[in-house]
């Protein structure tokens, strides 16, 4: 436990390390990341002694003045502490080379908020009581509004980041309320004292704020707005360490207190699942339909939280109906796909972020080819894409596989409501993992594999080709190796489910089955070797039918329209490529077509060209503009009432004041 102490300390050393002395020179604004990897280094290493061995506890006794103050690491804890801070290792390590480079911002308080917010993910990991939890739970909205807010280039930006902070706050407001009722009912904010609370109308009350409050550090509907624009806000690999560490608290705050709070009311379990499934779709629809490349990740993570979230809510399910190994399936679906994420995430915007300091750009228009000119980015990118597009044989494709199985156990089930709600989550998952498909391999035929015009290959520093080497791998490597994955998870959850529940998904030491019997005869395992297998016998034989002549037949640029020498305004693009995306979805994408007559100048009249009609498509966040659109309106109508009342005569004072009292009085008399 001392070893998380010590980190914490070293990322507040760093953090002040930045607000003091700032970015002005090399060494100096290097360190604090530097200490962002002893930091990350430490937590790992004190995850793996209590993975390894037993529990740790670290009391402050009162010394913060509400109740004791505990920092406790049990295997749950250890679990995300390895999985979120090996990543921050490697992330922070990248930042180091980044930060290096001329076109790398120089902001003060940029790498202050990136280390609150690793400091504030330890002490989430790590809290044992209400009052720690809920003071690094909004460090950790603090570091969010900071990262999103640091570059200080737009209105929009301005905007942007204040949702965020919004969005935050009332996901905090909810986690707060829910623990004040439980610690008014058990007297106590020690989270060991909460089991004990009976299952009545409160708990239910609690239990659904706090899983609320999750929910919007998640970004699941309707609380997803946040996420787009935060995520393509902020700068270089703070996006990475956003999306592939801080996020993943909320997952680990709803198997905390699912494992507290037990049993759910049966409409929470519905709605969860309905929220799943509706928060997926809607996030690759946007996400397919996007030509700003950090965007469209960002997108992919509020498709993923559905998916996240749609896995909890089957553990949920198997809780409300008292079914162990539904409750397990459903678990280890959920941390799978949680690991999944965070790494192709993590993969996917350190990439973006060695692309956009070669070219400022994140257009997948302008980005064309660029596997061609950065490799080893490229080619990481295209492995994130895969695994976030859940295709073999990636560690998306196992996860999402776990998901859909235990989607497909509604069977299992009595209760008419529950069975429909997982019927429905499972046809929304099942259409989100082919939409998805859709959506990256747009990314990774036009951008990774495209025809590029500018055909020079960019410089890729080593600290850049090793970051994201290792994260690309980690995504294929883990895939092969999911069973010791598994055996892992297994350990770490042994607080909630017996390990022989989530061992049921082992057939051996190294190949996975269903967790359920005679579910199906698919093993991911075997994909490693079918696969490659295969493909090297589909090759074998196509080269003897060509009369050994197939390596010699003329090749064409991959995605030009199955043509070549056309211009690249002539080509396939992005935009057209999404263009049947937008009209089959048009409902949830909220599509407009408008038509617009377009008048030239006088020389093209001159050479009979007067005007000529075009047509522009565009969508509309259906969240946006049905609920956050309405409710802006009306606060700012209010504010305007308000405005008028504050700056009128005093006279109009006087009168406030004297019906104020008349009624005061005749309410008084009333009583």
């Amino acid at each position: 436990m001392r070893l998380v102490e010590i980190a914490v300390l070293i990322f507040l050393v760093g953090s002040a390390w930045d607000v003091v002395f700032g970015p002005s020179l090399k060494l100096v604004r290097v360190i604090p990341y530097l200490l962002g990897i002893v930091g990350s280094a430490l937590n790992s290493a004190a995850a793996i002694f209590v993975l390894s061995g037993s529990e740790s506890t670290l009391n402050f006794g009162s010394v913060f003045g509400l109740g004791n103050t505990i920092l406790k690491i049990d295997r749950l804890s250890a679990l995300f502490m390895l999985w979120l801070f090996g990543l921050g290792l490697v992330i922070s390590a990248f930042a180091t080379y980044w930060i290096l480079k001329e076109s790398s911002p120089r902001r003060r308080g940029l790498s202050a908020g990136y280390l609150v917010l690793l400091a504030a993910v330890t002490v989430i990991l790590t809290a044992s009581d209400a009052f720690t939890f809920l003071f690094a739970w909004e460090s950790l909205t603090l570091a969010f509004y900071i990262l999103t807010s640091i570059s200080r280039q737009s209105k929009e930006q301005a905007e942007d980041s204040w949702l965020t902070l919004g969005i935050q706050k009332i996901g905090g407001a909810s986690i707060l309320v829910g623990f004040l009722l439980l610690a008014g009912a058990s007297s106590s904010l020690l989270f060991s004292r909460w089991a004990a609370i009976p299952l009545n109308t409160l708990h239910g009350i609690a239990y659904v704020l706090i899983v609320m409050g999750f929910a919007a550090k998640l970004g699941v509907v309707p609380l997803q707005a946040w996420m787009p624009s935060s995520y393509s806000r902020a700068i270089g690999p703070t996006r990475a360490i956003m999306a592939g560490v801080a996020a993943n608290t909320a997952v680990y705050g709803l198997l905390r207190f699912f494992g507290i709070l037990g049993r759910p009311p049966v409409w929470l379990v519905i709605a969860v699942l309905l929220l799943g499934g509706v928060t997926a779709i809607i996030g690759i629809a946007f996400a397919g339909v996007e030509r700003q490349l950090s965007k469209l990740v960002a997108y992919s993570s509020v498709e993923n939280a559905g998916i996240i979230f749609t896995a909890f809510g089957v553990a949920l399910a198997g809780a409300a109906a008292k079914d162990n190994l539904l409750i397990a399936v459903g678990l280890l679906a959920m941390i799978m796909h949680s690991v999944a994420h965070s790494i192709a995430k993590s993969t996917l915007f350190t990439s973006i972020t060695c692309f956009e300091a070669e070219f400022n750009s994140d257009d997948l228009e302008e980005l064309r080819g660029i596997g061609k000119r950065m490799p080893f980015s490229g080619a990481s990118f295209a492995v994130g894409a895969l695994t976030l597009a859940g295709l073999p044989p990636t560690i998306g494709f196992v996860s999402e596989w776990l998901v859909l199985e235990s989607l497909m156990q509604e069977f299992r089930l009595t209760g008419l409501a529950i069975r429909l709600a997982l019927l429905a989550a499972g046809a929304l998952t099942a259409l989100t993992s082919g939409l998805a498909a859709l959506a990256f391999i747009k990314v990774v035929g036009l951008s990774i594999l495209g025809k590029s015009t500018e055909p020079r290959r960019h410089r890729e520093g080593l600290p850049e080709k090793l970051a994201v080497m290792i994260l690309g791998g980690l995504c294929l490597a883990i895939s092969a190796v999911t069973p010791l994955e598994i055996r892992l998870v297994s350990l770490g959850m042994s607080s909630l489910v017996p390990k022989s529940l989530l061992n049921g998904s082992l057939h051996s030491a190294w190949v996975i089955q269903p967790v359920f019997a005679n579910f199906s005869i698919l093993s991911p395992s075997w994909l490693f070797i079918a696969m490659p297998t295969l493909f090297l016998a589909v090759l074998f034989l196509a080269w003897q039918a060509s009369g050994r002549r197939y390596f010699k037949v003329r090749r064409v640029p991959a995605w030009h329209s199955a043509t070549t020498g056309t211009e690249r305004n002539e080509s396939y693009t992005a935009f057209g490529f999404a263009n049947l995306l937008r009209h089959l979805l048009a409902n949830v994408l909220g599509t407009v077509r408008e038509r617009r007559i377009v008048h030239f100048d006088e020389k093209l009249e001159e050479a009979g060209i007067a005007s000529e009609i075009r047509y522009e498509t565009k969508v509309t966040e259906p969240i946006q503009s049905f609920i956050y659109m309405p409710i802006a309106s009306a606060v700012l109508t209010t504010v305007m009432l308000v405005k008028r009342i504050q700056s009128g005569k005093l006279q109009n004072y006087v009168g406030y004041m004297f019906v104020t009292l008349l009624v005061a009085l005749v309410l008084i008399a009333a009583r």
